[in-house]
């Protein structure tokens, strides 16, 4: 029996068994609770959301409950990707322009899926993606798949297209007779950006990605893209509809404009100054890093992090993520996970503490934190009345950031997908 069909052949008995259960208990040596780390705790599951979650001593348990052994390991909620793209796979692999020009949306839908499984395996429950990056409506669609239980894969906020501005995104370095397929939906003036926005969320967008500013030529600096007023208007089209606005933005101005437009996350915020992160935390404007995927395009271009200098890129990835911290804007955990491999989302983690905060301060961000920002209630704590997803790994991740890499048990919706 080949791999995949052995994996269905599992997740169906697991799927028929917790069915059946009416009561799981958890037993672990620590529970992460999304803030703060707590001994002596067991969580008690009824269907799909934590009926308890406190000390051993307090709980009644129903008759029949079956227990699940969890020594020596810390169970947390289930980590929230903050940045991924399911479409895409390394750049090592395949570059970002072949992917867009070369790979069908049938070879990327394909692998979405593949992709969605590693993620979930890997502890990854809940999962906003930013964007198909030419791929259309792909996204949307595996979202259904996997809220229809027809694949595995984490809960998905999706962006579709995403959103730039008329001759400001690529792929590019074609001459001017040559059409080619972009990575995303361009528009331009007042009107036309507010078509876009309504159009992209009602083909099942959840939230809007807009790039306020990128490379107008092949390899020149990024430099603004949406004038102030074209911002402003994507995000009151947006949030007139009850969604929301995000922007990639990497320049002091693209930034300021995007914040001031309303948007709920900056997306990279390589060059943030001060004044912008001064900013972003007076309009509650949360920074999703994306420090791996700048660590992993280094790697690629030949940087090795373990006997070179950092280089310049990594320098100041450093300097504007400790000016981030030294604000004090709001962190949340995204990897932009798809320019490096699926599954491997704890390179975030790792980055996110060597940059300077504290193991504690990741989880967090990767739980309860992501889940108010993202507007995902009832996940991202171990809480009566939460929904139950639930991971667990070897010893302590407060501690040891690094036993991240290795997840052993995995819950999402009250169904274990996997104990090791």
């Amino acid at each position: 029996m080949n791999s995949r069909l052995h994996f269905f052949c599992i997740l169906l008995l697991i799927l028929i068994y917790n069915q059946g259960l009416a009561q799981l208990l958890l037993k672990p040596e620590r529970v992460f609770d999304g803030d703060s780390l707590h001994r002596g705790w067991v969580v008690l599951i009824e269907g799909e959301q934590i009926v308890y979650a406190g000390p051993d001593s307090n709980v009644e348990i129903p008759e029949g409950t079956e227990v699940i052994n969890l020594a020596g390991k810390t169970l947390l909620p289930g980590i929230i990707e903050g940045h991924s793209h399911l479409l895409l796979h390394p750049y090592n692999e395949t570059s970002w322009n072949d992917q867009v020009l070369k790979e069908s949306s049938e070879e990327r839908a394909i692998r979405g899926a593949i992709h969605a499984e590693k993620s979930l395996l890997a502890g990854i429950t809940s999962m906003r993606d930013l964007g198909s990056e030419g791929a259309g409506y792909a996204d949307v669609a595996l979202k259904e798949l996997i809220s229809s239980g027809l694949i595995p894969g984490p809960r998905l906020l999706v962006a579709g297209p995403a959103i730039v501005a008329t001759g400001a995104y690529g792929p590019k370095g074609f001459h001017d007779k040559v059409e080619v397929p972009l990575g995303a939906e361009e528009a331009s003036g007042m009107d036309e950006v507010i078509k876009v926005v309504r159009r992209q969320l009602g083909k099942g967008a959840d939230f809007v990605k807009v790039y306020a500013d990128y490379r107008w030529t092949p390899g020149a600096a990024s430099q603004p893209t949406f004038l102030p007023s074209e911002l402003k208007n994507m995000v009151d089209a947006a949030t007139s509809t009850g969604s929301y606005v995000v922007a990639h933005a990497s320049t002091p101005e693209g930034m300021r404009r995007a914040v001031l437009a309303g948007v709920e996350t900056i997306e990279h915020g390589d060059g943030g100054t001060r004044e912008v992160f001064q900013l972003m935390k007076s309009k509650n404007v949360a920074l999703c890093p994306t420090l791996a995927a700048g660590h992993a395009i280094e790697r690629y271009r030949g940087w090795d992090p373990g006997s070179e200098p950092d280089t310049d890129r990594i320098r100041s990835k450093k300097a504007s993520f400790k000016l981030a911290l030294e604000t004090g804007v709001t962190i949340v955990f995204g990897g932009d996970v798809g320019v490096y491999p699926h599954g491997e989302n704890y390179r975030e983690m790792g980055l996110m503490v060597d940059y300077g905060m504290t193991p504690n301060a990741v989880l967090s961000a990767a739980t309860s934190v992501n889940a108010r920002v993202f507007h995902l209630n009832h996940l991202g704590r171990i809480k009566k009345g939460f929904l139950a997803d639930l991971i667990a790994v070897e010893g302590d991740p407060t501690k040891d950031i690094s036993v991240m890499r290795n997840v052993a048990f995995v819950m999402q919706n009250g169904v274990v997908y996997k104990n090791q």
